[in-house]
């Protein structure tokens, strides 16, 4: 496990240089107009600064309040939800048509509304982050409800378990990786809803620090250096949660391959 990680991490690490070093040749070369994007070494060393600066890192702060305020609620709303969805056929069908509409409507064209009618800025954008993210919590944990064993579940009921219990003793363990899976991409969705809500909603957190680095003088690396910073927090987040997803469910992914096998 520890080689295939490290095998991963090393062509991820790859696949980083060669994307900074074609950036880096494109505008030194003509490719790229350095007036419309920087140079890679010039907007990674704007990010350096930018990693010292307490401004900034006080908008990366009020970035991550807002997003695990709002990740953490979508999931307190989102997994409940889904096991009761995926275990009860009735409730699913008389909710799904009411998913299904919602879930396509993009968290972003909701910003407005959500501006008019909740007057506190966090709140605004919280709101708008446990929109996002619900989606796919909720998805995968119905997914992973109805992938549960059936003979498990009877054989629980035959020796005079509840429902309940049923559903506590076997359909959530072995629903959890679906779930996990789902709060891991739920972070990412949330994370860009954050990030948005803060750009077009009143200026705070990384959205506002971009709005304001527009009006500076050195604005373009400033905002391609602040995109990056977005994009690593990104990358970082996701990889936490998939090393924790590898590690808490083995045994699924055991199981898994040798289901391909």
């Amino acid at each position: 496990m520890n080689t295939l990680l490290n095998g991963k991490t090393a062509r991820g690490a790859i696949g980083f240089v060669v994307f900074f070093a074609l950036w880096e040749a494109c505008c030194r070369i003509g490719v790229i107009d350095p007036d419309l994007l920087p140079p890679a070494s010039v907007t990674l060393a704007r990010a350096a600064e930018l990693a010292v600066d307490a401004e900034f890192l006080g908008y990366v702060g009020e970035t991550l309040v807002t997003w695990a305020i709002g990740l953490l609620v979508a999931a307190v709303v989102a997994i409940p939800l889904g096991a009761l969805m995926g275990s009860l056929r009735p409730v699913e069908k008389a909710l799904r048509p009411l998913v299904e509409f919602l879930r396509p409507i993009p968290a972003v064209s909701i910003i407005p509304l959500a501006m008019l009618l909740i007057s506190d800025v966090q709140r605004m954008q919280i709101t708008i982050v446990v929109y996002a993210a619900t989606w796919p919590m909720l998805i995968n944990t119905i997914y992973g409800m109805h992938d549960v064993d059936k003979v498990a579940k009877e054989t629980l009921r035959s020796f005079g378990f509840s429902p309940a219990a049923v559903v506590w003793r076997v359909s959530l363990p072995s629903a959890a990786p679906f779930i996990a899976t789902g709060v891991r991409l739920s972070a990412a969705i949330a994370l860009i809803a954050a990030i948005s809500a803060q750009l077009l909603g009143p200026g705070s957190g990384i959205g506002g620090f971009l709005i304001q680095a527009q009006s500076g003088l050195d604005s373009l690396d400033t905002l391609v250096a602040a995109a990056l910073w977005a994009g690593l927090l990104g990358v970082v987040t996701n990889a936490a949660l998939a090393l924790t997803e590898r590690r808490m469910f083995r045994w699924h992914i055991a199981k898994a391959k040798g289901g391909r096998a």
